[in-house]
């Protein structure tokens, strides 16, 4: 009687061993190349809802401008908005709407300004009140990295845009007490992911002074 209940031979297991092996190697092929593109994908995401949350904070810090001028550490009065090269930041604006959940002895309208450092970092500053002393220094709240460039321009009243503002043209031969503000801000960003965005942010319709210190 012949036995037909025999082993794999050692061809045999070397032969499947290698089947096996190769479905490996493509499953884990295909399971990291999901798992890197997930990884992209995430991180594209957080990269966008972070230029998201700088756009809606610009986007508050300047549709919020109040025409409340404020006193420099120099004991200058500076207008509601200035920006340019000649401040040494992006933009500085006084806006109102600065929440005060517990009750603090200040008022509701802050000073804010923009800036990027040498490291290209995107850094939001803020003063704990409008009207500076000497030693007065600004908090600072990074927002944004890998910022090339950022640039702004102002919408004045003829339409025209200007690169700094108030306009000397404007400001020469204005009273002391004039309040100067533009229709609108135009934001350009140069940045090292997305490349270059345009922004676009409307000042109130109406600029009623705001006598609140």
């Amino acid at each position: 009687m012949i036995n037909r209940n025999r082993g794999f031979t050692l061809l045999e297991i070397l032969i499947a061993m290698a089947i096996f092996a190769l479905l490996a190697v493509m499953a884990y092929g295909g399971l990291s190349s999901v798992l890197r593109t997930r990884e992209i994908t995430e991180s594209r995401a957080d990269a966008l809802n972070q230029l998201v949350m700088v756009y809606r904070m610009m986007q508050r810090d300047i549709e919020q401008l109040v025409p409340r001028r404020i006193r420099d550490e120099f004991g200058d009065l500076q207008q509601p908005l200035v920006g340019g090269s000649t401040i040494g930041r992006v933009i500085e604006v006084t806006r109102g709407g600065w929440r005060n959940p517990i009750g603090q002895q200040r008022s509701t309208l802050q000073r804010v300004s923009y800036r990027v450092d040498d490291e290209g970092t995107l850094i939001r500053e803020y003063w704990v009140a409008l009207d500076r002393a000497q030693d007065a220094e600004p908090l600072e709240q990074p927002l944004l990295d890998g910022v090339k460039s950022i640039e702004l321009r102002f919408l004045d009243a003829d339409s025209q845009w200007q690169a700094d503002w108030p306009p000397l043209q404007l400001s020469q031969g204005q009273p002391d007490d004039q309040v100067l503000l533009p229709l609108a801000a135009e934001v350009n960003v140069d940045l090292e992911d997305w490349g270059e965005i345009r922004w676009l942010f409307r000042m109130p319709a109406n600029h009623n002074p705001d006598s609140e210190v």
